[in-house]
């Protein structure tokens, strides 16, 4: 893409977030229905449900309307990081709300060594990663897709770097028998 489609692509977002600092409903329409499906896959990343994560993403549409106000753009990606952030969050406080978060001491999964089908597929992976325990799900997207740090997890869930790095722990060693499994059925088909 040129540098001009850029800063076309750009001030059009720009016109379109003062649309909706102004309340106008067709400039929040257009927001919602072209950031609608990367938040909700922001959602379900957290939620592992599709219908917790498309009330959490409508929750999370609405605050993003009540705080635009506050909102300063600074590049092209400030919007979109800006309204992740707000949905990490939501769907943060729904597992807090319905103490949905259960940070596990179970060591049962172990780790081997495998090679990976070729065949996997990256739905494959999100399939597995929406199966973690919650706890697990939690901190591996905050720390491995947001990139969150372990304090920055600890202070945000309310639990001891150390839970933190331990449950990142788990999540992984967790993904990987479920790729191992995932292998094996497929050789099995």
């Amino acid at each position: 893409m040129s540098k001009t489609n850029n800063n076309k692509l750009g001030l059009e977002e720009k016109e379109l977030i003062k649309a909706c600092k102004r309340k106008k409903q067709a400039a929040q329409k257009q927001l919602y229905e072209r950031y609608y499906d990367m938040m909700f896959r922001t959602c379900f990343r957290y939620l592992g449900n599709s219908h917790n994560a498309e009330d959490i993403v409508v929750e999370g549409f609405l605050k993003i309307f009540e705080k635009i106000k506050t909102f300063e753009y600074r590049n092209p990606n400030s919007l979109k990081n800006w309204m992740q952030t707000i949905m990490v969050n939501q769907s943060l406080m729904y597992l807090r709300r319905n103490k949905k978060i259960l940070f596990s001491d179970n060591e049962h999964i172990f780790e081997q060594n495998y090679t990976i089908d070729e065949t996997l597929e990256i739905k494959d992976i999100h399939r597995a990663i929406a199966q973690m325990p919650t706890g697990y799900r939690t901190v591996f997207n905050m720390y491995v897709v947001e990139g969150f740090a372990h304090k920055e997890i600890a202070e945000s869930l309310n639990i001891s770097e150390q839970t933190s790095k331990s449950q990142l722990s788990r999540a992984k060693k967790f993904l990987q028998k479920m790729i191992k499994d995932l292998n094996y059925e497929r050789r099995a088909i």
